[in-house]
This record gives structure tokens, sequence and C-alpha cells, in this order.
């Protein structure tokens, strides 16, 4: 399996108000060896023109737009390309340009995130949980899988030995979205910092547990806007958001009082488990309707990490 190094492709992100568009702008400029196969010419055309549209994810689609072939003779060139190390399938009619520096390379994922963009292309969808972590720099693991959240019920993929996974969303629970720079020429649609952190309160097995997820509060706290996180816990929802992250503030310090009175008019009476994840036991916390099943210290100790 890979691990997604994806701290080069993060570090220099910031939200934006653009809409995001399914492009691919990455100038790849690949000379081809001439003589290399009969379509030598046709492929410096096809990569040239992939290069002036800024697309380094393409489609069978876009090669029969430019070369006018059919689709059976552009799927046997575009395999061509693949056998060469010029791209790498992604999946059936998706392919990534591998830059020249890599030389030959048929297993070149590209950036994840934007190979996301392109695989649940043209439904919506927001990168979200563990993978808005690592992109808001919220935890200093890497990630082994991609998360996607979409209104559609899809299956996990694998592509090129990386996990896509999907987190079905609902569609009135559309608020906390932006447009994230994940390279210098590409923006995906990301959950914000504050939306990341109540998905991973509903969700935390997407975040790498209830601990991980505190500790991405805490690292980003200074961005972190408390008003409008409890108004997406209350948007959201789910009773149990309400319970956890109400708990989690008080152990950080973090809120006011007044925006913790709020959260707490919307806890739900039942107690829950402070992570669904971990096995029923702890102290009960009354105030939050909370079972404490992690020990405070092991959440605290994480904070400096």
């Amino acid at each position: 399996m890979n691990r997604l190094r994806l701290q080069a492709y993060t570090t220099s992100c910031s939200t934006i108000s653009l809409k995001v568009t399914p492009a691919e702008t990455v100038n790849l400029q690949r000379p081809l060896t001439p003589g290399v196969g009969a379509g030598s010419s046709q492929a410096a055309r096809v990569i040239a023109s992939l290069n002036g549209s800024e697309k380094t994810v393409f489609r069978l689609d876009d090669v029969t737009t430019i070369t006018g072939q059919s689709r059976a003779s552009a799927r046997s060139f575009v395999r061509k390309l693949v056998d060469r190390g010029i791209a790498s399938r992604a999946k059936p009619g998706l392919y990534v340009l591998v830059p020249q520096e890599l030389g030959e390379e048929k297993t070149y994922l590209g950036n994840p995130y934007v190979l996301a963009r392109e695989i649940i292309h043209p439904h919506e969808y927001y990168i979200s949980h563990g993978s808005a972590m690592d992109i808001h720099r919220m935890t200093p693991r890497p990630q082994l899988a991609v998360t996607v959240s979409t209104p559609m019920v899809r299956r996990p993929l694998w592509v090129l030995g990386t996990e896509y996974r999907f987190v079905r969303w609902r569609r009135e629970t559309s608020f906390g979205i932006a447009g994230v720079w994940v390279t210098k020429q590409e923006a995906v649609r990301v959950s914000t910092i504050e939306r990341t952190v109540v998905d991973g309160l509903e969700r935390p097995r997407y975040s790498g547990g209830i601990v991980e997820v505190a500790a991405g509060l805490w690292r980003r706290q200074a961005d972190v806007d408390f008003e409008r996180l409890v108004d997406y816990a209350i948007q959201l929802d789910v009773g149990a958001v309400s319970n956890r992250l109400g708990f989690r503030a008080v152990l950080l310090g973090l809120g006011s009082i007044p925006a913790l009175r709020r959260l707490h008019d919307t806890c739900i009476g039942a107690y829950v488990l402070l992570d669904p994840l971990l096995p029923p036991e702890g102290s009960y916390i009354a105030r939050w309707r909370v079972r404490v099943n992690v020990d405070p210290a092991e959440i605290l100790s994480t904070l400096g990490a």
C-alpha cells in the first residue's frame, strides 16, 4: 500500500472563493523520442494539447476530441502511452500524465485529491474527514486513504495502490465547504476546519478516531471560529456531535460560555460514547451526557504532538 506523502501538496493551501473547475493545470513538457512507435507525432500532439489546456488528468473523450479517432482507436492509442510510461491508468477511461522528471512510470498517482475530484466527476463532492485534516495541517500523520463525501452511495475504490473511500453526505447539510488550493494550479472542494471537526465527531472512524480529531482542533485552534463551529454542530442535527463537542471544548478550554450554552441546549438526553469506536466503558459526565470511554489524559498527551 502506498503511503500518501501529501505535505508537499498542502503546505501552501489557502481557502478561496473561486468556483472549482474540473481542469487539471500542471504544465508538463514531455519530449518524445523520435521513432518510438508509429504514433509518436500524434502522441506529441495529444500531450501538447493536454498541456495547453492544463490537464494532467484526462479522459478517453479528451483523446477522441484531440485526434478525431474512434473510441476503440483512442483506447488503443492511450494503452500505448501507458505501456511507454507516459501516462498511468487510474481507472477505465481515466488517465494521469506522468511528469517528465519521473521517467517511465506506469503507477503514477499524481495529486490524490485532484484525482479524487476527477474520479467523482460530474457528481457533487468534497474532500473530508482525515483527508481534509491533512489538507488543513490538522494532523502530522501520513494518510493511507483518500476520503471523499458525496451524496452517492459508492463502494471504496483502489487506484494505483491507494484506497479512495466515499462517505454518504446529506445534501441538506451543504455548509462549511470551500475551494482550497492543493497545488499551485489546482483547487478542490474541501470541508472547512470547522466542518472537518464536526464531520470527525460524527464519524470518527474516517478521521483517525476521536483523539486525533481533538488533537487537530487543538493544533488549529487559532484559526477556528468557535461560534461557527457550534453553528455547524447544530446545523448537522446529530445530537451526539453536540455532546462530544461540548465535552471536548471544556476539556481543551475552548469556546465562550454563551456558545457552550447554545451547544448544551442541543445535546441529546441519552448518554453517548465519547468515542463510538471503543468499548462502552468509563465514567459518565452528566452535564454533556457523555460516557468517557477515552482517558482524558490520552487526549491531552497528544496536544503537543
